[in-house]
């Protein structure tokens, strides 16, 4: 090689050494799956917890434990509807999101009947700076998990929808919650659950392979005042893109997966 053939090749290698986000970057543009928890520390996200400043993780709420993401409440003596959300720091509006959970221990003291074995995955959603400090859910689309009570049948992956609305079966839907075709996970093993998402089309809930809940057209709900300050600050209901978090909702939940794929337009 030429002296200025093999500083060229330094050049280039220095480049690469110094650019890990450009190439996780190439990667999500090439289809690949990026691993948006790193199992090790809470890297990348920023918790926004009910009553409590952005960024503040009240009693230690979400934190990394021998490689996994757990969402706890040792450090509550009550919930007392101090519902959080762990905010990772980009949007996205393309993209395959697929996490691995499950539902552990008891429920916290205090944590509403509805909540019991209840968190979700919340996209197309608000950032976190817009929130008021006393709010309770961002205005997204809420792809629920829920885990079975060991009696009765509890779909997972289902559709909950807070400042938002949606269109199913051509429709404007406007019912806050809806149940998935899902089968009921009663115990604390690994579910994996995904959702694809084609910006302001359609959005699928995809559990064990296969598609349980189908929609179209997420966007602002104008009946929620909070949400419809949103829609005129962007000048549109439609949401085409978003935030993406994890709940706190009272009961103890796991992750060891939190993965995205980015999609073609």
């Amino acid at each position: 090689m030429t002296r200025l053939t093999l500083a060229l090749v330094a050049s280039l290698l220095l480049v690469l050494s110094l650019s890990p986000v450009s190439l996780l970057a190439d990667d999500a543009d090439d289809g690949k799956w990026i691993q948006l928890f790193n199992g090790k520390n809470l890297d990348g996200w920023t918790p926004k917890i009910r009553y409590h400043d952005l960024g503040e993780n009240y009693a230690n709420t979400f934190r990394v434990e021998d490689g996994l993401l757990k969402v706890g409440y040792e450090g509550y003596d009550e919930f007392n509807e101090t519902f959080g959300h762990l905010f990772y720091k980009d949007d996205f509006s393309n993209y395959r999101l697929r996490v691995e959970y499950r539902f552990v221990g008891e429920q916290c003291k205090g944590g509403p009947g509805w909540a019991l074995r209840n968190s979700g995955l919340m996209i197309h959603g608000e950032h976190p700076e817009t929130m008021a400090k006393d709010q309770d859910f961002p205005a997204s689309i809420e792809v629920q998990l829920l885990g079975g009570d060991g009696k009765t049948k509890r779909t997972t992956s289902n559709l909950c929808t807070p400042g938002t609305n949606v269109v199913k079966d051509g429709e404007l839907f406007l019912p806050h919650c809806t149940k998935s075709s899902s089968k009921t996970y009663h115990g604390e093993q690994w579910v994996t659950a995904e959702v694809e998402v084609h910006g302001n089309g359609v959005i699928k809930h995809i559990l064990e392979g296969e598609t349980v809940l189908q929609y179209t057209k997420p966007q602002l709900d104008d009946r929620d005042e909070h949400a419809k300050k949103l829609s005129e600050k962007s000048g549109t209901l439609m949401l085409s893109g978003g935030s993406i978090s994890l709940q706190s909702e009272s009961h103890p939940v796991h992750f060891r997966k939190v993965e995205l794929m980015v999609l073609e337009d």
